[in-house]
């Protein structure tokens, strides 16, 4: 191939498909082009270990560059604002054009954000990126008053550091309890519990209809009408994905990117494209696992997995059989360490088989009556026992 494989996307999934790349042997030119100034680094940890320490750093996340990779050309800093499929070309936002052979489209995610009749900025944090994290690091003091808006993983991970740096922390939310969707009620109860009894509080069926302050925020205005105090307002409520750039082509980006059996993407017109291809929680795919629907799944092996997948694929010139990942997820919130494997926002039911709900426990996770799902506090390895379960 004379023209290089272009991967827009720089994080983890971007590297990874580098690696898998040179591992099955494609000895070509490839060229990554990242929006971030950073070299690729790990994101989940951002609100968890590396935001509670005493300083924020590439060097705590950055991940080590293999000698197979040390040749890939990366342009950081730059993101790509055009993709011309039928001609084979991506476009920076410096004007700079990129041929490609195989385009692998790696760009992820960004988080959302509420539009507020005062709609200040100042004191308002998402956390996504390192220079997120190294922003909310500072504001983190003992004794500000910090408002969370979003009861999911990222939200109950940054309340749980927050409250360890000394903060006094409330979390706002819509729903019933946090975390219901992927855990079931009586696990994200029993998460919620545990994090009262650290200090955290919630205000749930609550919603945050505007912002009060001029040069800074000040406090947060509720839909019953009461006002929280709050120093710090982090938004932790979902994210878009990247594809705007690829408007204007025959592809299909109707919510993410999406992708056939074999990650390549699906044309708007029927079909997929060759030489375009997937990774990360930018696409969404259908895993015979799980039946026949298509979803974005935003786990944290998922750009890891999609990545081998598409190297080989590449590589070898043949994607073999259909991606059908098993996903999996971690998430620590003070001295919580919990493990999942599967789907769990699929099941309709789900039951305690292991250890008791006030201390380490595991619960299985059924749609019908399949196993669709397994998750644990503490029990580590009862919970990586169900890999092979799955995998069997």
């Amino acid at each position: 191939m004379s023209k290089p494989v272009v991967i827009v996307g720089a994080s983890m999934g971007g590297l990874r498909a580098a690696e898998a790349l040179r591992r099955f042997g494609y000895t070509g030119a490839i060229t990554a082009i990242g929006d971030e100034t950073w070299a690729p680094y790990n994101r989940p940890p951002l609100s968890k270990e590396v935001l509670a320490g005493d300083e924020v750093s590439h060097e705590t996340v950055a991940f080590p560059q293999r000698p197979a990779t040390a040749d890939v050309g990366w342009v950081l800093g730059h993101s790509v604002v055009k993709a011309d499929l039928a001609n084979n070309t991506v476009t920076t936002d410096d004007g700079e054009v990129f041929d490609y052979s195989h385009l692998i489209i790696a760009t992820g995610l960004r988080p959302k954000k509420q539009v507020y009749p005062n709609n200040i900025h100042a004191g308002r944090h998402i956390i996504r990126t390192l220079d997120d994290a190294m922003g909310l690091r500072a504001a983190l003091q003992p004794g500000k008053k910090v408002v969370v808006l979003g009861a999911g993983f990222i939200g109950c991970e940054t309340a749980a550091t927050a409250r360890k740096l000394g903060c006094d922390v409330t979390i706002v939310a819509p729903g019933t309890v946090p975390m219901l969707r992927p855990l079931g009620l009586e696990l994200a109860s029993e998460l919620q519990r545990r994090q009262e009894a650290e200090g955290v509080k919630f205000l749930m069926k609550r919603r945050v209809t505007d912002l009060v302050g001029e040069a800074h925020i000040t406090g947060v205005t509720l839909d019953d009408g009461t006002t929280l105090d709050c120093d710090v307002y982090i938004e932790a409520i979902g994210s878009y994905p990247n594809t705007e750039w690829l408007e204007g082509n025959d592809i299909d980006i109707t919510d993410g990117l999406l992708c056939d059996e074999n990650l390549r993407g699906v044309k708007a017109t029927g079909g997929s494209w060759n030489n375009v291809w997937g990774v990360g929680d930018v696409v969404r795919f259908p895993n015979p696992r799980y039946g026949d629907d298509v979803r974005r799944v935003e786990h944290w092996n998922i750009p890891s997995e999609c990545a081998k997948y598409v190297g080989s694929a590449i590589a070898t010139g043949d994607p073999g059989a259909a991606f059908s990942p098993l996903p999996s997820f971690w998430s620590d919130q003070f001295d919580v360490h919990i493990l999942a494997y599967g789907l769990l926002a699929l099941a309709d039911s789900n039951k305690l088989v292991e250890g008791t709900i006030d201390g380490d426990c595991v619960f299985e996770y059924y749609q019908g009556d399949k196993l669709v799902g397994a998750a644990g506090i503490g029990l580590r390895s009862v919970v990586m026992g169900y890999r092979k379960v799955f995998e069997g």
